[in-house]
């Protein structure tokens, strides 16, 4: 389009600055960065309930499980409820640990020579597959809480790129002219920050949680593993 023609399109509607006016008036450019923004904004608020929802069925869960695992009920009989699905990541360690305990039990030649170790690989194994099924999509928070302003930064550039224009065609620089542009400029830059704050709000908030779930499991793990080791040297 024309740069005089934008100008003069954009003269009789300067007094409506609402933002979806802002957004019709912009140039296509402007248009697609805007939308990209706000779709890249739903899809961190997507991921931040999914994220929030997912933490706290596994915190209630591992509470729950704590209970149970530390109430004296028998492991071989909570290792029967829980070996055909564990629900979350702290009864996947336990039954992880426990299949290789009853493989090395169980089986006819009896091997306990580095059962300690086996054991604690099990547990190691497990506890990095569920942190990194618990990290699935932060890598989309930190690149939308980091890119996004550039982004949006792109579309300022572009709007003031349009208000030079404007005024080298009309020759004019009232704010009726430039106010077109500035406008589309700042809006841009408005949506990047929208889309970039929460994200990385979010994405700082998501890693403080999963190092706490994974300090979590780790501290089981070396309480359960020290338990086994205790019942391998009465075995032996």
């Amino acid at each position: 389009m024309n740069p005089a023609d934008i100008a003069q399109s954009a003269l009789p509607a300067a007094s409506d600055v609402s933002l979806l006016s802002l957004f019709w008036q912009a140039h296509w450019v402007v248009q697609s960065v805007v939308i990209g923004l706000m779709l890249c904004s739903v899809w961190v608020w997507a991921i931040a309930i999914d994220k929030w929802l997912l933490f706290a069925r596994t915190k209630k869960a591992a509470d729950q499980f704590e209970h149970v695992f530390w109430s004296g009920q028998s492991l071989e009989e909570l290792y029967r409820t829980l070996s055909s699905k564990p629900a979350h990541s702290m009864a996947a360690l336990f039954v992880a640990a426990m299949r290789e305990w009853k493989r090395s039990f169980e089986g006819q030649s009896k091997n306990f020579a580095g059962l300690q170790k086996r054991i604690e690989k099990v547990m190691d194994v497990t506890i990095a597959r569920e942190i990194e099924w618990m990290e699935r999509r932060l890598l989309v928070l930190a690149t939308v809480g980091s890119a996004s302003p550039f982004v949006g930064l792109f579309g300022t550039v572009w709007g003031i790129m349009t208000s030079f224009q404007s005024i080298a065609a009309l020759k004019n620089t009232s704010l009726a002219v430039v106010a077109p542009g500035i406008a589309e400029a700042l809006f841009a830059t408005a949506i990047g920050l929208v889309a970039a704050i929460p994200a990385t709000i979010f994405y700082n908030k998501f890693s403080s949680e999963v190092n706490r779930q994974a300090q979590r499991l780790e501290g089981f793990a070396d309480e359960f593993s020290a338990i086994l080791s205790r019942q391998i040297d009465e075995r032996v």
